[in-house]
């Protein structure tokens, strides 16, 4: 059912549960799925205990066992490196501006990427009108249980529901309309960046919220060869933004047709593997084809003045992707970041102990900041008095900051430095002795930087590869499944065994991988002859 919103008191919307443990403002969600139920049926206590949990930890800046617990774990770094806190609306969050930098730096790339391949930035309403989406039949029941409703605005009610954007094909072939009349306005290739909501029952930060952050691209061609070389285009700038900026190995592919966006004749998908083996869909692009065009009447007039529906893609990126760099690369120490997406790159630590050493260690601590910061190097010092350098070095450390520098007095008169990689822990990753002159340290920091860039996806792809089984039966499925991990088998089983296998084993098909095999196989449920490999994974 859709949730009436009166806008006139926007302070008191979605406040219905029964259960006060869930109106207390929390650091984080709790792990139980955000279902309206009764209080005998919930156990408060158990809740509660958790809740405080995330907090006593926060405070005392403990973070539970990646190994033991990965869902401890995993608010607790949120929390620690104040990347987000809990909204007061229950499912919702506040993207705090350590968070929001790093969603900044997702932006950035992506940005250039789609003016590069002719798009332009724009932006549509957020409030759509419901006969919109029930004007395409697939795209209504895929998103109906998902969906906020307004039907109360200045305390009238509407003569029309108003849906709280879930997504904007819609709403675009409305204008697209109005805006393409003949092939010479073709293509039309747009993107904005917004906010979207949807009404989710089980909630985590960043992964899945009531609303969230995402770019959306919408283009219409004239040619459905045109719709389609663009759908591939934009995957393929995903997969290159996901190895070489956030350095998670994803894997790149087409959807099944049980798995595919309601709307759309096909989706592809980007598949990257969390530390937990579990799967995260971190972006996707689709073809539309004529479905929402013929939905709306989106037509063009051709070069011999026929009529015809356009072709149309769609594809996004969400704040999804900044909870996939958590899970990817952090650790017990928390946060590890790739360092072309963190928001600091290096972080000066000046240490002293008497007075007068503090005034040469914080010019040198200076000058070398200016010396990184001038070769475009994002850097920081954290000169406070009030922390020692012990809990600063921990700190940094579970900001996830890739380059850490001590500046001592010793230092300063060697005119040298020390420097400690965050994803090499120990002294393993310190070295001692390097030079503060400018071009030789600029030369080495630089140098760092791409290792551990480079360092992290091969670490990412390691685990992902020793994580994949090849199967060729049920039985091999289930058993991969079963252990935790991703399935890598022949099939041309149908939407009801496909159904089966999530039924039975809670894993779906996360795609069908661009890279296939050579040969022809046996579909490992059905026997039959099978053209192409799927990989099936339990997923977030």
């Amino acid at each position: 059912m859709g949730v009436i919103i009166r806008l006139s008191s926007l302070t008191t919307i979605f406040t219905t549960t029964t259960s006060a443990a869930f109106r207390t403002p929390s650091p984080f969600f709790t792990r139980l799925p955000l279902r309206r139920v009764s209080a005998a049926k919930l156990s408060t206590a158990i809740v509660t205990e958790e809740i405080e949990e995330r907090r006593e930890n926060k405070k005392a800046g403990v973070i539970a066992p990646r190994s033991q617990d990965f869902n401890g774990w995993y608010l607790d770094v949120i929390a620690n490196a104040e990347l987000a806190d809990y909204g007061p609306v229950r499912g919702t969050m506040v993207i705090r501006p350590y968070g929001y930098a790093i969603w900044e730096a997702i932006q950035d790339y992506l940005n250039v990427k789609f003016k590069e391949t002719g798009h332009s930035n724009m932006y549509f309403p957020q409030l759509i009108p419901y006969s919109f989406i029930e004007k395409e039949a697939s795209h209504v029941e895929g998103f109906s249980p998902e969906l906020a409703v307004v039907t109360i605005g200045g305390g009238k009610e509407l003569e029309e529901k108003l849906v709280v954007r879930p997504t904007s094909e819609t709403i675009v072939n409305h204008m697209f309309t109005q805006w393409i009349h003949s092939y010479r306005d073709l293509p039309l290739m747009i993107n904005q960046w917004v906010n979207v909501t949807r009404w989710e029952m089980r909630t985590k930060p960043f992964v899945r919220t009531l609303e969230f952050l995402w770019q959306e691209g919408h283009t219409a061609h004239a040619t459905p060869e045109e719709a389609e070389k663009e759908a591939l285009q934009m995957i393929d700038i995903y997969t290159k933004f996901a190895y070489e900026q956030a350095a998670i190995p994803v894997i790149a592919g087409r959807k099944s047709k049980v798995e595919t966006f309601a709307g759309a004749a096909k989706t592809y998908t980007i598949e990257a593997m969390m530390g937990d083996r579990k799967a995260l869909q971190a972006g996707t692009s689709h073809n539309l084809g004529q479905n929402f065009s013929r939905a709306f009447g989106t037509q063009f007039a051709d070069e011999n003045g026929q009529r015809e529906h356009v072709w149309q893609t769609s594809w996004a990126i969400s704040t999804r992707f900044v909870g996939g760099i958590i899970m990817t690369h952090g650790d017990d120490a928390g946060l590890m970041l790739p360092p072309k997406l963190a928001p600091i790159q290096v972080i000066i630590i000046p240490i002293w102990k008497k007075t007068d050493e503090k005034t040469g260690v914080l010019a040198a601590a200076l000058s070398v900041k200016e010396s990184l910061h001038t070769a475009g190097i994002r850097v920081k010092i954290d000169d406070s008095d009030q922390k020692t350098p012990g809990w600063k070095f921990n700190f940094w450390e579970m900001k996830g900051i890739p380059l850490r520098i001590e500046i001592g007095p010793r230092d300063v008169s060697s005119e040298s430095v020390v420097i400690s990689r965050r994803d090499v822990p120990g002294k393993q990753g310190k070295v001692f002795g390097v030079s503060m002159e400018s071009s030789t340290l600029v030369a080495y920091i630089k140098d760092k930087l791409d290792e551990i860039q480079l360092a992290l996806l091969s670490t990412a792809t390691s685990f992902r590869d020793g994580n994949i089984v090849d199967v060729s039966t049920y039985d091999e499925l289930k058993e991969a499944i079963s252990q935790g991990k991703w399935a890598r088998g022949p099939w041309s089983g149908s939407d009801e065994d496909e159904l089966k296998v999530k039924e039975e084993t809670g894993a779906t098909i996360r795609c069908f991988p661009f890279e296939q095999p050579n040969e022809t196989q046996n579909c490992l449920m059905s026997g039959n002859s099978a053209d192409e490999v799927a990989i099936f994974a339990k997923s977030y």
